[in-house]
């Protein structure tokens, strides 16, 4: 190591990055694959979809991981999460199961495992089956019974070998997206139903949680959550208050079933008050609080900045959480122009630091961080290695703040950076680029490592910089 390291970290802490199966893999209708939500909007409505791109275009990791986990190799990874699709896995979203699939996920397991890099492995990123959202979805119980078949198939399968599993990927961002504000299918304004996806959602980590420590596999299951700090625009009553009913609602609602096993009591009179509480079973609440996570993954991009609500809400107006608060634009602050969010460093630390005073302190990792940008190939040199400084000082800065929490005792375990390689985003397909390795979607897919890739490496050689 050399003397001059500032920011040193332990030995064994984990250091690679995230993906989703619907945002890299491709081939979204090969080898017996079953249609999931995205493919279904993309041939229904690809007017939704940045340049009209969809699923199957994406970075072909179906075909090209044994390049590509060479390639994690060389950038420094010990570890890698991905997801597992359940509509590769169950075509039909439950029933027989899909056999070219369990080879496919073990071929990546065991490559990944040759080339000394953990698989970390989560089950639901935003990929619901299109036969199961046709049952209803998250809104419906027959649905979460179709998980919980799905993820005990994959830990039988699987789990011999995978010892860090998860349950969901920001189960928040379907409710939101999907539910409230339409940027996912089935593009819904129903606060109703958004609510009954949320619980369901959890519900069904629950359950998953349950059958994975039954099974003593010796490994561990968490969920991944996008904690993101809502701040109050002043210290004024009213403006605290529309920061906390906002952190109740995007993350306190997922975080404390959770890792505490119950739901915040002041989120449960909210939604009393509005009449929105779900539909459940009273052992559905023992089964939440029996079964919690052994370990959490935090997600963080950008902070959530709010004040007091302006004005009255429309009282016929579809209810939605803007009733509580209003977004406030604090003049001044540092902002990623491509994707118009705010970079503010010292939240990661400050979502550590609510971890560890009012969550036990539980074993955490940070398993999203990553910067977005548009038309990075302005920034090649002469050999085509995109130079984007602009994301290894976004990487260290952050590194910075988890450091200093580290430092002060938080249970922090890891640092995984949204994302390996550039990959297709939802609605905005490839209008930003968030890898270590870029993908020339001109030119037969073909990867380049960037400037950070090689900088990632050099991090993770001397657990610090």
């Amino acid at each position: 190591m050399s003397a001059n390291m500032e920011f040193v970290f332990p030995k064994d802490f984990w250091w690679g990055s995230a993906s989703s199966a619907t945002q890299m893999e491709g081939f979204s209708e090969v080898d017996g694959k079953g249609k999931n939500i995205w493919d279904y909007w993309y041939e229904t409505e690809p007017n939704r979809f940045y340049q009209g791109i969809g699923p199957d275009i994406t970075s072909q990791f179906y075909t090209k991981f044994i390049e590509d986990i060479q390639l994690m190799k060389e950038t420094g990874h010990n570890s890698f999460r991905f997801s597992i699709s359940w509509s590769r896995m169950f075509p039909n979203g439950r029933g027989d199961v899909n056999e070219k699939a369990i080879v496919f996920y073990n071929h990546v397991i065991n490559t990944l495992l040759e080339y000394k890099i953990e698989p970390f492995v989560n089950l639901y990123h935003f990929d619901m089956p299109m036969a199961m959202q046709e049952e209803g979805g998250w809104e419906s119980r027959s649905v979460v019974d179709a998980y919980v078949q799905f993820a005990t198939t994959c830990f039988s399968e699987f789990g011999d070998r995978v010892m860090k599993w998860f349950t969901h990927n920001e189960p928040i961002v379907p409710v939101e997206c999907g539910y409230l504000y339409g940027h996912h299918y089935p593009a819904l304004c129903d606060f109703r139903k958004a609510v009954q996806v949320g619980f369901h959602s959890i519900l069904a980590s629950a359950k998953v949680i349950k059958v994975y420590h039954e099974q003593s596999l010796g490994g561990k299951i968490g969920i991944i959550l996008n904690v993101t700090p809502s701040y109050p625009r002043s210290n004024q009553p009213a403006d605290v208050d529309a920061a906390e009913k906002a952190d109740l609602l995007f993350n306190r609602s997922f975080l404390d079933p959770s890792v505490k096993g119950r739901f915040p009591a002041k989120l449960v009179d909210m939604l009393q008050k509005e009449n929105f509480l779900p539909k459940y079973e009273a052992e559905d609440l023992k089964i939440i609080d029996e079964n919690t996570v052994d370990f959490l993954g935090i997600n963080y991009y950008q902070p959530r900045r709010v004040k007091a609500k302006e004005s009255m809400s429309n009282p016929d107006a579809p209810f939605m959480p803007e009733r509580y608060f209003d977004y406030y634009d604090m003049p001044g602050k540092k902002v990623n122009p491509y994707r118009g969010w705010e970079i503010y460093e010292k939240g990661v630390y400050d979502i550590l630091k609510n971890i560890q005073v009012n969550y036990g302190n539980i074993e955490c990792f940070i398993s999203e961080n990553g910067m977005g940008v548009e038309q990075e190939d302005r920034f090649n040199n002469e050999d085509g290695v995109i130079q984007d400084d602009y994301r290894i000082s976004f990487y260290e800065d952050h590194l910075k703040w988890i450091h200093k929490a580290l430092h002060e005792g938080v249970n922090v375990k890891g640092y995984h950076v949204w994302t390996f390689i550039d990959n297709w985003s939802w609605l905005n397909s490839y209008k930003n680029r968030y890898g270590l390795v870029s993908v020339d979607l001109q030119d037969d897919y073909k990867r380049t490592i960037k400037k950070s890739g090689y900088w990632f490496k050099k991090l993770t050689e001397n657990n610090g910089f």
